[in-house]
Order: structure tokens, then C-alpha cells, then sequence
């Protein structure tokens, strides 16, 4: 079993930062594939980043956000810069017992409990 914490969610003005941070159980974490989704109002779940040895981003966040890892605290981090208001969401960190890299939510085998980011304009 794995469990995954979030922190750093919180309310910013649009073109401000925020770093979250995903804090994981398990032994084995280096080989986990983690990623980050967020689920804005009133819509579904949708893909942000994804982390193995390689990145991966949405089209949305790509050359803002930034997914990276810290393997000997076992925590994934989202560095999220010049936040628009369309990034309002629940931001959800996940990992997949698999290592290689995916992108859809239902291949992920653990979630976090969610945090939340809010962009004033």
C-alpha cells in the first residue's frame, strides 16, 4: 500500500507561484511513475505532469509547471509559475506501481487526498 499526502495548495494572484509537494510511502518509490492531475470546478479530472526518468506535460501547463522529484525524501514536487485563473483546481498526486510513463488517470494505482490551488484575477 501506498500513501500519498499533498501540500501547498493555497490562494494566489494570477502570474503567481506555488510549489506543491507530494509526500509518498513505500520502498520503492524511485521506480513509482508519479504525476499530477487537477479537477477544476464543475469538470472532470485531466492531466497535468508526469515524472519517471523522463517529463511529461500538458499542453495547458507546458513551460510553467514543473514536475520533479526527490527520491531520497520520497516526494514529488509541482512548481507552478505565473498561475492563471484557468488553473483554479483540485490538484491530485498520483503514482503508479508501473514505471514507465503514462498520462491517463485510470492507469495510476494510488491518489492523495487532493489540494487545493485557487488563481484570483
Amino acid at each position: 500500500q501506498v500513501q500519498l499526502v499533498e501540500s501547498g495548495g493555497g490562494v494566489v494572484q494570477a502570474g503567481g507561484s506555488l510549489r506543491l509537494s507530494c509526500a509518498a510511502s513505500g520502498r520503492t518509490f524511485s521506480s513509482y511513475n508519479m504525476g499530477w492531475f487537477r479537477q477544476p470546478p464543475g469538470k472532470e479530472r485531466e492531466f497535468v505532469a508526469a515524472i519517471t526518468y523522463k517529463t511529461n506535460y500538458s499542453d495547458s501547463v507546458k513551460g510553467r509547471f514543473t514536475i520533479s522529484r526527490d527520491n531520497a525524501k520520497n516526494t514529488v514536487y509541482l512548481q507552478m509559475n505565473s498561475l492563471k485563473p484557468e488553473d483554479t483546481a483540485v490538484y491530485y498526486c498520483a503514482a503508479r506501481i508501473q514505471s514507465s510513463m503514462a498520462t491517463r488517470g485510470e492507469l495510476y494505482d494510488y491518489w492523495g487526498q487532493g489540494t487545493q490551488v485557487t488563481v484570483s484575477s
